[in-house]
């Protein structure tokens, strides 16, 4: 009959102990400020697993060939993106202690973008949050249904998860 070691003796070997990658979370935005919820989900995550936090900021890309071949950096305009309110969504996640990454990402398809982010960096969590007053409606729902069919991580889509 079998017997049950509770603490192993002096001479027993302890088995190894497999680290796991780390898998990030990825808070993903479509070029306006980052939900509250959303917000404190990813930065929360983040910080109980122990693990850096990516903030991808999805800028749709405009069909200015010229512009995007001899003027890039004009490709989004200013008033296009509300980058100061997601570097202080970046700046508070760092002020926690959290690895944090600001990614501003621009694509004829910032979903499929974010999608395949998360694929490269494997992603354990995707929050995705923008601001619900400052996306239209159609395309918040379009893209949180595209998130949740091909994500390969866990989702929490903003505000209610």
């Amino acid at each position: 009959m079998p017997v049950i070691v509770d603490r192993p003796g002096e001479n027993a070997t302890l088995p190894t102990v497999r680290h796991r990658a780390t898998r990030p979370v990825v808070l993903g935005t479509l070029a306006v400020r980052v939900d509250v919820n959303a917000e404190r989900m990813a930065l929360e995550s983040a910080l109980e697993a122990g693990v850096p936090l990516i903030l991808a900021n999805m800028i749709s890309l405009p069909p200015y060939p010229m512009t995007v071949r001899f003027a890039p950096e004009y490709v989004t305009l200013p008033h296009e993106e509300d980058l100061e309110a997601v570097r202080a969504t970046a700046r508070r996640a760092a002020e926690l202690g959290i690895a944090t990454e600001l990614l501003r990402v621009t694509s004829l398809h910032p979903v499929r973008a974010l999608i395949e982010l998360v694929k490269q960096r494997n992603a354990g969590l995707i929050v995705f949050g923008p601001e619900r007053t400052l996306t239209p409606r159609v395309r918040f729902w379009a893209a949180a249904r595209i998130i949740r069919a091909k994500a390969p991580c866990l989702v929490w889509i903003a505000p209610d998860g």
